[in-house]
Order: C-alpha cells, then structure tokens, then sequence
C-alpha cells in the first residue's frame, strides 16, 4: 500500500510515515512526528513535536498530540508522546508531551481514547486500556493493562491505576486504584469487584472468589490496610492475584482508596 497524503494537509518534510499511511484534509503533522504502517489520520488532526505513532492507529478529526505539556515546570528541553499500535484516538482528544528533558508520555497497545479525553504530561497509559468522554488523566497517571475510566472523571496527578480496575462515570480519583476493583463516586469509593471485566478476561470462579474475599478484608471488616495486607497475605499467598494486589498496596505512594 501507498502512502495518501491529502493536497490540503501540510506534512513537514522531515516526518516519517510508513507504508500505507492515510493523512486526511487539513491535517498537520510536524517535523518529528513518526507514524506507522497503516495508520490512518483523519481530517483537521494535528500532530507535533517529538511524537511517534504506533501501526494501524486511527486519529479521528480535530486530535491534538504532542503538543507542549501544560505544566508551568516546563523549562524547555527534548520530550516525546509514545503511542502503541491499534489504538484509537477519537474526536478533540489531547496527549500532552513530557515536563522534564527526556520525559515520554506513553499510551500503550490497542487503547480506547474516546472523545475529549486527555492524557496530561508523563503519564503511563498501559495496553488496551479505556478513557471515556471527557476522562481525564492529570500530569503522571499511571494506568495499568485492561483498566478504564469512565466518562467525565478525573483523576489527581501521580494517581495509580491497578490493572483491570474500572472507574464509574463522574468519578474523583485522588488515590490509587487497586487492580481488579470497581471504583465509583465523588470522591471516589471502592464499590466491589470488577466481576464483569474479570470474566471478560478469563478469570476463573475460584479467582474472582478469592478476590472478593481480598475485597471484603480491604474494605468490610474494619481493619487497618496493614493489618488487611497481612490478613491477605496468610490466607491467599499462593494466590497470584492477590499477591498482585498485595504488591499495588505496598507500593503505593499516595495511598488506596478505601
């Protein structure tokens, strides 16, 4: 397949587009962009700075990626967005390039970033992971595989997201997020487990048993998250999930959401 490049688009002649590459109508794309085979960027899509984009993406129109962080830190410097290949980019979506000299905002494999969603500077998006309309992801979010955001939430600067939680729409996430949980509310709660997404991905009953045992040790019987940890750690520590969840508490710098 050829590369297509629209009369009306202006692509800078240092940009890298593979083979089979689609530019639609009035579409930018700046000097060191680099897009992959069989991307598709549709019309009034604008592409800069030092920004590469994954094979068989899709950008639908007036996307803006890779444009400068809005972090007032920003002393200038060399910073990149990194997209995965197959992810989707809906309607005025917007990916800010990174604070710090070097800094990457990365967006994995096969994501859904729907409508006005916007992936602030830094931040860690793993792979098929879903923003709805409007979700909103501030300066160094990390969202890990399988996770997703529901529309019209946001979530604070520095917040994890464990993989396979998913937050209910109109949320407030100023805490991390434990892996496999369903999160909802302003400000936020955990409401129980993600059983729909866990069954979606293969999880067995004996898994997702153990994981609302976890859940009711975390969240229902009053003890403390050290005194829970250790709970879960004596009864379920052959567990792989739970070991997985025990790692995301233990690891967490702004503390979960109770």
């Amino acid at each position: 397949m050829t590369t297509e490049i629209h009369p009306t688009a202006i692509v800078d002649s240092s940009a890298s587009l593979g083979e089979g590459v689609s530019v639609g109508p009035y579409s930018v794309i700046g000097a060191h962009v680099e897009i992959g085979a069989n991307a598709r960027v549709m019309a009034h899509v604008y592409l800069d700075g030092h920004t590469r984009i994954g094979s068989n993406c899709t950008i639908f129109p007036f996307a803006s990626i890779g444009t400068q962080t809005q972090d007032l830190k920003f002393k200038g410097g060399t910073t990149h967005v990194d997209i995965g290949e197959r992810t989707v980019i809906r309607e005025y979506v917007t990916v800010n390039s990174g604070t710090e000299d070097g800094e990457v905002t990365r967006v994995g494999s096969g994501c859904l970033l729907m409508a006005y969603s916007h992936v602030a500077h830094g931040c860690v998006v793993g792979n098929e992971v879903i923003l709805a309309n409007c979700g909103t992801l501030a300066g160094h979010v990390v969202m890990d595989d399988h996770a997703i955001l529901g529309g019209l939430s946001a979530v604070h600067q520095f917040v994890h997201i464990g993989r396979l939680a998913i937050i209910g729409g109109c949320s407030k996430i100023t805490q991390d997020c434990p892996p496999f949980m369903t999160i909802d509310g302003h400000p936020a709660q955990v409401r129980g487990v993600n059983r729909v997404g866990l069954q979606r991905h293969g999880f067995d009953e004996d898994s997702m048993k153990n994981l609302k045992a976890a859940y009711r040790i975390l969240y229902r019987e009053g003890k403390s998250v050290t005194q829970a940890v250790e709970n879960l750690r004596a009864e379920f520590g052959d567990d792989a999930e739970i070991r997985e969840l025990i790692e995301f508490i233990s690891r967490s710098e702004r503390g979960i959401i109770k």
